[in-house]
C-alpha cells in the first residue's frame, strides 16, 4: 500500500515537473511503473493527468503574471509585436493547446497565459491533450508488453 502511494506520488511529481519548464521526463516514469504493475492503470492515468495538467496551470499563471511586465524596456516584444500576436492567437492560438502535451507544449501554456486565453477554456483544452497523451502511451505500453 505505501510503496503504490509512494509510486503515485513520485509519477505526480515527476508528470507536475514535465509540464513546466523544469527539464523532467514523466513518460519514463509512467513507463516503468506500468511494466513493473506497480500501481492500478486507472489511478497511474488520473494522477499523472492531473499532476501534468495542474504544471500547465503555473506556467499559465506565470504568462499571465509576465504580461504585466510588457511595457518594461527589456521585455522581449514590443507592443507592435504583442498586439499581432495576440491576433494570430486569438484566430488560430487557442487550438494549439492541444499541442500542450508535446515538446514545445510548455512554452504554448505560458503564451496561453501572456494572451489571457480564458482560463476554463485553457484548462479544459490542456487537461484533455495531457490526459489523451497518457491514454496513447498505457495503449502503447499494454501492447509492447
Amino acid at each position: 500500500m505505501w510503496d503504490e502511494a509512494a509510486g503515485l506520488g513520485g509519477l505526480f511529481l515527476a508528470a507536475f515537473g514535465a509540464a513546466t519548464l523544469l527539464p523532467f521526463q514523466s513518460e519514463v516514469v509512467f513507463a516503468a511503473m506500468q511494466a513493473a504493475g506497480a500501481a492500478p492503470l486507472g489511478w497511474m492515468l488520473a494522477v499523472a493527468s492531473i499532476g501534468n495538467t495542474l504544471g500547465s496551470v503555473v506556467n499559465y499563471w506565470m504568462g499571465r503574471g509576465a504580461e504585466r511586465l510588457k511595457h518594461r524596456r527589456w521585455f522581449p516584444a514590443s507592443a507592435g509585436q504583442m498586439a499581432r500576436a495576440q491576433d494570430w492567437y486569438g484566430r488560430w492560438g487557442l487550438w494549439t493547446l492541444l499541442l500542450s502535451w508535446a515538446p514545445p507544449g510548455d512554452a504554448i501554456t505560458v503564451v496561453a497565459g501572456v494572451m489571457r486565453t480564458p482560463f476554463w477554456t485553457f484548462l479544459a483544452l490542456v487537461a484533455v491533450a495531457k490526459t489523451g497523451r497518457y491514454l496513447v502511451l498505457a495503449g502503447a505500453l499494454d501492447r509492447l508488453l
